[in-house]
């Protein structure tokens, strides 16, 4: 009678969208995966994004999108699964996928349905998936070559493994930075983590007189007098400080400053679409043609009725003067200000309120399979590894490349033992 060929065991740890990619490719090529996750159920993470409509991809997919201190490894990741492939990964799972301004999302704008055919797919592939499992060792079998793990109860035994564990951000989703101390098990550099995407906290005790303000805004952060990053797009005022799209995609940037300073300075700009000759002439002609009203009056019309407000109480002029009674240099300040408003960073909301996490498993120590250099046969994907994208689907976009890479090549090979 013929023996039947042994499938290849492929553990798969942590149930997020990095580890479900890694599974369902992993499955496809024919091994026997097993998911082993430390919630009640998978993919929780992927139902909050994109503020519940799921931002799958991007269009402008490049490397400059994403941050990591080895640029080299992320854009061979994104070469060999681009956004291409994720739109084909995803049409043969059954999901409709629509673009807009270069975002992909789901044709229904529902994250639950982007988790639920990824369910589907496991199921049809015959994956195992075990829930509220936390693995807290990873070793090699030096007898059998078996990767063990073990939630300290229980030992599994696989031919392969990935890390899928995701990082410290959103803990409630099941991300508690656990992945972190596997990886040092195994001999891996952790590059220092911060949060990123998320709100940053200001010195100044104005905020409140501001909370709830959007402006379209240039802000950009300085070190030691340099810009070290600059963003455009909708501010938000908070009574804590600054937050909106921009903010979130220098938060990572001023965070890593503030790991060694107090403070960041930050300098919003209000009115960017203006050169400085314009602006300049623009506030000559203001002065002709706003002559006889009072100073509130005055610069009503320019930007948002709060933040002007703030701007005279910070320059000392009172709203119901004469704006012929207003001194010349409070007036000037109040103008400077509308360009060149400067803030004082100490600080971030933590990785509750963050969306990724920068820093993470050193990738010079991984292959462009993502397999460890510490231990082969194991492999490392997602939010874990120091890879983090900006806003725009990229985060994802990484979760389905990496996590692809990880489940092809734990999936080929010979079985030990």
């Amino acid at each position: 009678m013929k023996k039947m060929a042994c499938r290849k065991k492929v553990g798969i740890i942590g149930g997020g969208a990095s580890g479900m990619a890694a599974a369902i490719t992993a499955a496809r090529l024919g091994a026997e995966v097993t998911i082993l996750e430390r919630n009640d159920r998978i993919g929780k993470k992927i139902l909050v994004t994109g503020n519940g409509k799921c931002n799958l991809g991007n269009y402008h997919l490049t490397p400059s999108e994403y941050y990591g201190e080895n640029p080299a490894f992320i854009e061979k990741a994104l070469q060999r699964f681009n956004t291409e492939d994720t739109i084909a990964f995803f049409n043969s799972m059954g999901l409709l996928i629509k673009e807009r301004n270069g975002y992909l999302y789901p044709a229904c704008e529902q994250a639950a349905v982007v988790l639920d055919v990824l369910r589907y797919e496991l199921q049809a592939l015959g994956v195992t998936v075990i829930t509220e499992c936390k693995i807290n060792s990873v070793a090699k079998d030096g007898k059998t070559g078996k990767i063990v793990v073990s939630d300290g109860v229980k030992q599994y035994h696989y031919d392969a493994v990935v890390l899928a564990c995701g990082s410290k951000a959103a803990p409630k989703t099941g991300s508690d930075g656990s992945g972190y101390k596997l990886a040092k098990q195994l001999g891996h550099h952790i590059v220092p983590t911060v949060p990123a995407l998320v709100q940053l906290k200001c010195r100044e005790d104005y905020f409140k007189a501001v909370a709830g303000v959007r402006a379209d805004a240039v802000i950009k952060i300085y070190d030691k007098g340099k810009c070290v990053a600059k963003e455009r797009g909708e501010l938000q005022l908070t009574e804590y400080g600054i937050s909106g799209i921009p903010v979130f995609q220098i938060s990572r940037v001023a965070n890593y400053i503030l790991r060694d300073n107090s403070e960041v300075l930050a300098e919003i700009n209000f009115l960017s679409d203006m050169s400085e000759d314009t602006y300049k002439k623009f506030c000559e002609e203001r002065r002709r043609t706003q002559k006889g009203r009072t100073a509130e009056e005055f610069f009503t019309g320019m930007l948002h009725k709060k933040i002007m407000a703030l701007f005279l109480k910070m320059a000392g002029i009172k709203g119901n003067i004469p704006i012929s009674e207003a001194e010349e240099e409070k007036m000037q300040q109040v103008f400077a200000l509308c360009k060149k408003f400067r803030v004082h960073i100490n600080g971030s909301n933590p990785y509750d309120n963050a969306q990724v996490c920068a820093g993470g498993v050193d990738t010079m120590e991984l292959t462009e399979d993502m397999e460890s250099c510490k231990m082969p046969g194991v492999f490392l994907a997602g939010e874990l590894l120091d890879v983090d994208g900006k806003c725009g689907g990229y985060n994802l976009q990484w979760a389905w490349s990496s996590g692809t890479l990880a489940g092809r090549a734990a999936a080929s090979g010979d079985i030990k033992g």
